[in-house]
């Protein structure tokens, strides 16, 4: 083989290796670079809202129970029914309670009488000691001192007996007014206008006091549907960004295609504590406050125990800086020298957990602190950190969690379903 034959094989060796490591080293290029969603930092209008669910109940409402026991002999309204202020309702069997008052007009009209004996013996005695003291001192030899004595004694105990008297009527008129406020229990009037959203009852039943328990005595309740209101439990996370006045979205489950309008006009400042079960097997506490919402055009149908869901706006800005929600994330990052970062300053060059965004410039994504404001149904509000216009990682939310400082990074494509659509 000759010289040159064996240089130009050589040459052509070289440019084979060559080749070969110019396109490892393109694809090796091209393997560490991730896909990921890019964004691009805007002004936007952003609305924070804080969610919960409820029931709608009206305003005022009565539960009418039963102050006396008996059997219920006629119910006049029924379940849905609108009633005036005074309309009868119910009535309980008033035969043992109308024998409660004849028993007292009958012992009333006894002691009546009683009262008037004792009344005309008193008024005698009195005439007697007053002549018999008159002629002791006239003419004390006409009457004896034991005789004065012996009407002063009459006299006294027929005063007494005149007080026994007016006691014994006083009382049974007592027991008389008694027994006719109980004769007047076994008729139930309607204490106001409003709807019967609930009868508990059916003519045959018993009605009784409601001494131990209160759900046992209920009859009905009539509710005031003049003035509905959403209550809602709110989470204790949630309730101190809540404002009286804060306007609100109301949701309810029988319109699904309608929504109300509302404000808050009430928070409680005692938390509700419900029990809550965990996958280990206990028990914790939930902490939520009730918060009620006067809806102001509420539906003519509405009802009250309905399910329904309340969006509150609680803060509001137009066209701030925004970045997506899944693109805000967490790392470790080492504060330097000059570098505004959100916290305490004296931790300056101490790595720590920071918010930020991965800031892409010349397809290199770069971990930024950022600090954010109010949070909106998908973006943030970014206070700094970032500039109107800058290029930011998206998504997806997996690979932003996994994506390193200094990744390389390209745009993913378009899934070819979505490419087709378009």
């Amino acid at each position: 083989m000759s010289r040159r034959t064996k240089f130009g094989l050589f040459a052509a060796i070289l440019i084979i290796v060559a080749g070969g490591l110019f396109f490892l080293t393109a694809a090796k290029r091209g393997k560490g670079t991730v896909e990921v969603r890019l964004d691009t930092v805007k002004p936007q209008d952003l609305v924070a809202s804080v969610t919960a669910s409820g029931r709608i109940e009206p305003k005022t409402k009565v539960d009418i129970s039963a102050d006396i026991t008996g059997r219920i002999t006629q119910i006049a309204v029924k379940e849905g029914d609108w009633v005036k202020k005074g309309q009868f309702l119910l009535q309980i069997d008033p035969t043992i309670y109308e024998a409660g008052v004849s028993r007292a007009v009958a012992l009333l009209s006894a002691s009546t009488a009683s009262q008037v004996q004792a009344k005309a013996n008193y008024d005698q005695a009195e005439r007697t000691v007053r002549r018999a003291k008159e002629l002791s001192t006239s003419s004390p030899n006409l009457i004896s001192t034991e005789a004065v004595e012996q009407a002063q004694t009459s006299f006294d105990v027929a005063k007494a007996n005149l007080n026994a008297a007016n006691a014994q009527m006083a009382q049974n008129r007592a027991t008389l007014d008694e027994a006719r406020d109980q004769l007047s229990k076994t008729r139930l009037i309607s204490p106001r206008d409003g709807r019967v959203t609930r009868l508990n009852v059916e003519v045959g039943e018993v009605a009784v006091q409601g001494t131990f328990s209160k759900e046992s005595a209920l009859l009905m309740t009539v509710a005031d549907l003049s003035v509905i209101l959403a209550k809602v439990q709110v989470d204790e996370t949630d309730v101190v960004r809540l404002a009286m006045g804060d306007s609100v979205r109301v949701t309810i489950d029988a319109f699904p295609d309608t929504a109300f309008v509302g404000k808050v006009t009430k928070i409680s400042n005692s938390a509700q504590l419900t029990s809550t079960s965990t996958s280990s097997g206990s028990s914790d506490k939930a902490v939520d406050f009730d918060v009620e919402i006067t809806l102001s055009n509420p539906p003519q149908d509405i009802r009250p125990d309905l399910s329904a869901t309340a969006k509150i706006v609680t803060d509001t800005r137009t066209q701030v800086l925004s970045v997506p929600i899944i693109a805000l994330t967490v790392r470790q990052h080492a504060a330097v020298p000059n570098e505004s970062v959100p916290g305490d300053t004296a931790a300056a060059g101490k790595a720590k957990d920071t918010e930020g965004v991965f800031l892409v410039h010349g397809g290199v994504a770069t971990f930024v602190p950022v600090t954010v404001g109010i949070a909106g149904e998908e973006y943030f509000e970014v206070l700094t950190g970032v500039q109107k216009g800058d290029t930011i990682v998206s998504g997806t939310y997996q690979t932003i969690r996994d994506l390193q400082d200094s990744a390389r990074v390209r745009q993913m494509k378009a899934p070819a379903v979505a490419a087709e659509k378009k």
